[in-house]
Protein backbone atom coordinates (compact mmCIF):
# COMPACT_ATOMS: atom_id res chain seq x y z
CA UNK A 1 0.00 0.00 0.00
CA UNK A 2 1.20 3.42 -0.79
CA UNK A 3 2.07 6.12 2.20
CA UNK A 4 2.48 9.75 1.64
CA UNK A 5 6.33 9.23 1.95
CA UNK A 6 5.91 6.83 -0.89
CA UNK A 7 8.77 4.87 0.67
CA UNK A 8 7.84 0.79 0.06
CA UNK A 9 11.10 -0.57 0.36
CA UNK A 10 14.00 1.24 2.31
CA UNK A 11 17.79 0.48 1.89
CA UNK A 12 20.69 1.17 4.12
CA UNK A 13 24.38 0.68 3.61
CA UNK A 14 26.29 -0.34 6.72
CA UNK A 15 25.22 -2.45 9.43
CA UNK A 16 26.82 -0.72 12.63
CA UNK A 17 25.41 1.01 14.96
CA UNK A 18 23.98 3.52 13.33
CA UNK A 19 22.83 1.78 10.31
CA UNK A 20 21.57 -1.23 12.49
CA UNK A 21 19.41 1.34 14.28
CA UNK A 22 17.63 3.10 11.08
CA UNK A 23 17.10 -0.65 10.00
CA UNK A 24 15.05 -0.74 13.03
CA UNK A 25 13.14 2.36 13.22
CA UNK A 26 11.94 1.95 9.78
CA UNK A 27 10.88 -1.66 9.59
CA UNK A 28 9.12 -1.57 13.54
CA UNK A 29 7.77 2.27 13.29
CA UNK A 30 7.51 3.22 9.45
CA UNK A 31 6.45 -0.57 8.84
CA UNK A 32 8.51 -0.97 5.67
CA UNK A 33 10.58 -3.69 4.41
CA UNK A 34 14.41 -3.22 4.76
CA UNK A 35 17.43 -4.27 3.05
CA UNK A 36 20.67 -4.34 5.16
CA UNK A 37 24.09 -4.12 3.00
CA UNK A 38 27.72 -4.14 4.74
CA UNK A 39 30.50 -5.21 3.38
CA UNK A 40 31.93 -6.90 6.69
CA UNK A 41 29.66 -10.24 7.32
CA UNK A 42 30.72 -9.98 10.46
CA UNK A 43 29.45 -6.81 10.81
CA UNK A 44 26.22 -7.92 9.50
CA UNK A 45 25.80 -10.32 12.48
CA UNK A 46 26.90 -8.08 15.23
CA UNK A 47 24.23 -5.66 13.77
CA UNK A 48 21.33 -8.38 13.78
CA UNK A 49 22.25 -9.47 16.83
CA UNK A 50 21.97 -6.02 18.49
CA UNK A 51 18.63 -5.66 16.92
CA UNK A 52 17.00 -9.09 18.21
CA UNK A 53 18.16 -7.89 21.80
CA UNK A 54 16.69 -4.54 21.09
CA UNK A 55 13.42 -5.24 20.22
CA UNK A 56 13.94 -8.57 22.53
CA UNK A 57 14.15 -5.27 25.36
CA UNK A 58 11.26 -3.58 24.21
CA UNK A 59 9.35 -6.56 24.50
CA UNK A 60 10.56 -7.10 27.99
CA UNK A 61 9.47 -3.75 28.97
CA UNK A 62 6.23 -3.87 27.60
CA UNK A 63 6.44 -1.32 24.77
CA UNK A 64 5.57 -3.93 22.28
CA UNK A 65 4.16 -7.29 21.60
CA UNK A 66 5.65 -10.70 20.53
CA UNK A 67 3.78 -10.49 17.23
CA UNK A 68 4.92 -6.56 16.55
CA UNK A 69 8.86 -7.50 17.03
CA UNK A 70 8.68 -11.09 15.14
CA UNK A 71 6.19 -8.61 12.25
CA UNK A 72 9.50 -5.51 12.33
CA UNK A 73 12.23 -8.40 12.29
CA UNK A 74 11.07 -10.26 9.37
CA UNK A 75 10.51 -6.85 7.33
CA UNK A 76 14.75 -6.71 7.59
CA UNK A 77 16.72 -8.85 4.87
CA UNK A 78 20.38 -9.16 4.49
CA UNK A 79 21.83 -8.62 1.09
CA UNK A 80 24.24 -10.92 0.00
CA UNK A 81 27.82 -9.78 -0.15
CA UNK A 82 28.12 -10.21 -3.49
CA UNK A 83 25.44 -7.83 -4.72
CA UNK A 84 26.65 -5.32 -3.02
CA UNK A 85 25.14 -1.72 -4.00
CA UNK A 86 23.26 -3.64 -7.18
CA UNK A 87 20.86 -5.33 -4.05
CA UNK A 88 19.59 -2.15 -3.76
CA UNK A 89 18.13 -1.60 -7.13
CA UNK A 90 14.78 -2.13 -6.54
CA UNK A 91 14.24 0.30 -3.10
CA UNK A 92 12.62 3.44 -3.42
CA UNK A 93 15.26 5.22 -0.66
CA UNK A 94 18.65 4.32 0.41
CA UNK A 95 20.23 5.56 3.51
CA UNK A 96 23.80 5.85 4.01
CA UNK A 97 25.27 4.99 7.28
CA UNK A 98 29.00 4.39 6.70
CA UNK A 99 32.41 6.16 8.36
CA UNK A 100 32.85 10.11 8.45
CA UNK A 101 34.65 10.12 5.04
CA UNK A 102 33.88 12.10 2.08
CA UNK A 103 35.74 10.28 -0.41
CA UNK A 104 34.29 7.17 0.67
CA UNK A 105 30.63 8.37 0.45
CA UNK A 106 31.45 10.18 -2.93
CA UNK A 107 32.15 6.50 -4.25
CA UNK A 108 29.12 5.35 -2.54
CA UNK A 109 26.90 7.80 -4.06
CA UNK A 110 28.61 7.47 -7.49
CA UNK A 111 27.72 3.78 -7.24
CA UNK A 112 24.13 5.05 -6.13
CA UNK A 113 23.35 7.10 -9.60
CA UNK A 114 24.62 4.46 -11.75
CA UNK A 115 22.86 1.30 -9.98
CA UNK A 116 19.75 2.77 -8.39
CA UNK A 117 16.23 3.41 -9.85
CA UNK A 118 16.58 6.99 -10.93
CA UNK A 119 13.53 8.21 -8.88
CA UNK A 120 15.13 6.40 -5.99
CA UNK A 121 15.71 9.05 -2.61
CA UNK A 122 19.74 9.12 -1.71
CA UNK A 123 20.14 9.68 1.98
CA UNK A 124 23.08 9.85 3.42
CA UNK A 125 23.31 10.02 7.55
CA UNK A 126 26.55 12.17 8.18
CA UNK A 127 27.08 14.10 11.00
CA UNK A 128 29.15 16.94 9.41
CA UNK A 129 30.17 16.35 5.99
CA UNK A 130 28.73 18.62 2.59
CA UNK A 131 25.45 17.37 1.49
CA UNK A 132 26.14 19.42 -1.56
CA UNK A 133 29.64 17.74 -2.12
CA UNK A 134 28.03 14.29 -1.74
CA UNK A 135 25.06 14.87 -3.86
CA UNK A 136 27.76 16.27 -6.70
CA UNK A 137 29.11 12.63 -6.69
CA UNK A 138 25.55 11.47 -7.33
CA UNK A 139 25.82 12.65 -10.99
CA UNK A 140 26.75 10.10 -13.45
CA UNK A 141 30.31 10.72 -15.62
CA UNK A 142 28.41 10.96 -18.30
CA UNK A 143 25.90 13.61 -17.02
CA UNK A 144 26.97 17.18 -17.44
CA UNK A 145 25.58 18.68 -13.90
CA UNK A 146 23.90 21.49 -15.40
CA UNK A 147 21.83 19.53 -17.60
CA UNK A 148 18.31 18.33 -16.54
CA UNK A 149 19.51 15.06 -15.91
CA UNK A 150 22.28 15.77 -13.77
CA UNK A 151 20.09 18.05 -12.21
CA UNK A 152 17.27 15.42 -11.37
CA UNK A 153 20.64 12.98 -10.37
CA UNK A 154 21.99 15.11 -8.14
CA UNK A 155 18.67 16.59 -6.70
CA UNK A 156 17.01 13.51 -5.11
CA UNK A 157 19.83 13.18 -2.14
CA UNK A 158 19.19 14.41 0.81
CA UNK A 159 20.74 14.62 4.39
CA UNK A 160 18.87 12.81 6.99
CA UNK A 161 21.12 12.56 10.08
CA UNK A 162 19.46 9.93 12.77
CA UNK A 163 21.16 10.45 16.36
CA UNK A 164 22.81 7.62 18.56
CA UNK A 165 21.41 5.45 19.92
CA UNK A 166 18.57 5.62 16.67
CA UNK A 167 15.71 3.63 18.60
CA UNK A 168 15.83 6.26 21.60
CA UNK A 169 16.80 9.67 20.43
CA UNK A 170 13.75 11.65 18.83
CA UNK A 171 15.51 13.85 16.55
CA UNK A 172 16.24 13.71 12.95
CA UNK A 173 18.29 16.87 11.28
CA UNK A 174 16.88 17.36 7.57
CA UNK A 175 19.77 18.87 5.62
CA UNK A 176 19.26 19.91 2.16
CA UNK A 177 22.28 20.49 -0.27
CA UNK A 178 22.14 23.25 -2.79
CA UNK A 179 20.77 21.13 -5.38
CA UNK A 180 17.93 19.14 -3.50
CA UNK A 181 14.27 19.52 -4.80
CA UNK A 182 11.65 20.28 -2.81
CA UNK A 183 10.02 16.36 -3.49
CA UNK A 184 12.78 14.98 -1.90
CA UNK A 185 12.57 17.09 1.25
CA UNK A 186 9.40 16.79 1.82
CA UNK A 187 9.45 12.77 1.21
CA UNK A 188 12.08 12.42 3.60
CA UNK A 189 11.07 14.81 6.02
CA UNK A 190 7.62 12.55 6.10
CA UNK A 191 9.67 9.17 6.11
CA UNK A 192 11.86 10.31 9.26
CA UNK A 193 8.33 11.06 10.92
CA UNK A 194 6.98 7.78 9.86
CA UNK A 195 10.04 6.35 12.25
CA UNK A 196 8.43 7.82 15.13
CA UNK A 197 10.98 10.91 14.66
CA UNK A 198 11.17 15.02 15.32
CA UNK A 199 12.72 16.87 12.42
CA UNK A 200 15.17 20.06 12.36
CA UNK A 201 15.97 21.36 9.35
CA UNK A 202 19.90 23.03 8.99
CA UNK A 203 21.18 24.74 6.08
CA UNK A 204 24.41 22.76 4.36
CA UNK A 205 27.39 24.17 6.69
CA UNK A 206 30.08 22.35 8.41
CA UNK A 207 28.51 20.54 11.34
CA UNK A 208 25.05 21.58 10.54
CA UNK A 209 23.26 22.87 13.80
CA UNK A 210 23.51 19.50 15.94
CA UNK A 211 27.82 19.38 15.75
CA UNK A 212 28.41 23.26 14.87
CA UNK A 213 27.42 23.52 18.82
CA UNK A 214 28.22 20.26 20.59
CA UNK A 215 31.90 19.42 19.19
CA UNK A 216 32.90 22.83 20.30
CA UNK A 217 31.77 21.68 23.75
CA UNK A 218 33.31 18.46 23.85
CA UNK A 219 36.50 19.50 22.75
CA UNK A 220 36.42 22.32 25.89
CA UNK A 221 35.60 19.62 28.37
CA UNK A 222 38.78 17.62 26.52
CA UNK A 223 41.20 20.49 26.92
CA UNK A 224 39.83 21.33 30.57
CA UNK A 225 41.00 17.56 31.26
CA UNK A 226 44.27 18.18 29.42
CA UNK A 227 45.28 21.20 31.30
CA UNK A 228 44.42 19.95 34.13
CA UNK A 229 41.76 22.55 35.67
CA UNK A 230 39.32 19.18 37.03
CA UNK A 231 38.93 15.57 36.81
CA UNK A 232 36.95 13.42 34.04
CA UNK A 233 34.76 13.14 37.17
CA UNK A 234 34.39 16.57 37.53
CA UNK A 235 34.11 17.64 34.61
CA UNK A 236 31.60 15.23 33.38
CA UNK A 237 29.65 15.49 37.11
CA UNK A 238 29.61 19.56 36.60
CA UNK A 239 27.86 19.37 33.46
CA UNK A 240 25.00 16.90 34.69
CA UNK A 241 24.09 18.58 38.03
CA UNK A 242 24.93 22.00 37.17
CA UNK A 243 23.40 22.30 33.89
CA UNK A 244 21.19 19.10 33.76
CA UNK A 245 23.01 17.28 31.00
CA UNK A 246 21.93 13.51 30.78
CA UNK A 247 25.92 12.61 30.87
CA UNK A 248 28.99 14.54 31.01
CA UNK A 249 30.92 15.65 27.62
CA UNK A 250 33.59 13.11 28.61
CA UNK A 251 31.13 10.41 29.01
CA UNK A 252 28.92 11.32 26.03
CA UNK A 253 32.42 11.51 23.86
CA UNK A 254 32.98 7.91 24.57
CA UNK A 255 29.15 7.15 24.04
CA UNK A 256 29.62 8.85 20.20
CA UNK A 257 33.26 7.32 19.86
CA UNK A 258 36.49 9.80 20.11
CA UNK A 259 37.35 8.44 16.23
CA UNK A 260 33.93 9.79 15.26
CA UNK A 261 34.51 12.92 16.84
CA UNK A 262 37.55 13.64 15.85
CA UNK A 263 37.08 13.34 12.13
CA UNK A 264 33.38 15.32 12.42
CA UNK A 265 36.16 18.08 14.05
CA UNK A 266 38.60 18.11 11.21
CA UNK A 267 35.55 18.28 9.02
CA UNK A 268 34.42 21.48 11.04
CA UNK A 269 37.98 22.85 11.39
CA UNK A 270 39.31 22.28 7.64
CA UNK A 271 35.10 23.52 6.56
CA UNK A 272 35.61 26.58 8.18
CA UNK A 273 39.13 27.59 9.29
CA UNK A 274 37.96 28.73 12.88
CA UNK A 275 40.21 27.75 15.50
CA UNK A 276 37.21 27.05 17.82
CA UNK A 277 36.99 23.59 15.81
CA UNK A 278 40.83 22.71 16.22
CA UNK A 279 40.77 19.19 17.34
CA UNK A 280 42.06 19.28 21.40
CA UNK A 281 45.83 17.27 21.17
CA UNK A 282 44.71 15.13 23.69
CA UNK A 283 41.78 13.22 21.36
CA UNK A 284 44.23 13.03 18.82
CA UNK A 285 46.47 10.88 21.09
CA UNK A 286 43.87 9.02 22.02
CA UNK A 287 42.58 8.25 18.58
CA UNK A 288 46.09 7.16 17.25
CA UNK A 289 46.21 4.89 20.50
CA UNK A 290 42.90 3.48 19.21
CA UNK A 291 41.32 4.26 22.46
CA UNK A 292 37.76 5.06 20.78
CA UNK A 293 35.53 4.95 23.70
CA UNK A 294 32.86 2.76 24.33
CA UNK A 295 32.71 0.71 21.27
CA UNK A 296 36.67 -0.09 21.90
CA UNK A 297 36.52 -0.64 25.72
CA UNK A 298 38.54 2.47 26.53
CA UNK A 299 38.06 6.33 25.99
CA UNK A 300 38.49 8.24 28.99
CA UNK A 301 36.62 6.00 30.84
CA UNK A 302 36.53 2.12 30.79
CA UNK A 303 34.06 -0.04 29.21
CA UNK A 304 33.54 -4.05 29.77
CA UNK A 305 33.23 -5.19 25.92
CA UNK A 306 32.81 -9.07 26.85
CA UNK A 307 29.01 -9.27 25.75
Amino acid sequence: MSVAHGIRKLGVLGAGQMGTGIALVAALRAKVPVLVYDRSPEQVTKGLSLMDKLLAKDVAKGRITNEQAKEARDRVTVVSGDLGVRGFRDVDMVVEAVSENLSLKEAIFASFAAELRPDAILATNTSSISITKIAAAAVPDNTNAASEAGKKSAGRVVGLHFFNPVPVMKLVELISALQTTQETLDRARAFAVACGKEVTTSKDVPGFVSNALLMPFINEAIMCLEKGTATREDIDTTLKLGMNHPMGPLQLADFIGLDTCLAIQQTLYEGTRDSKYRPSILLERMVDAGWYGKKSGKGFYEYDTSG
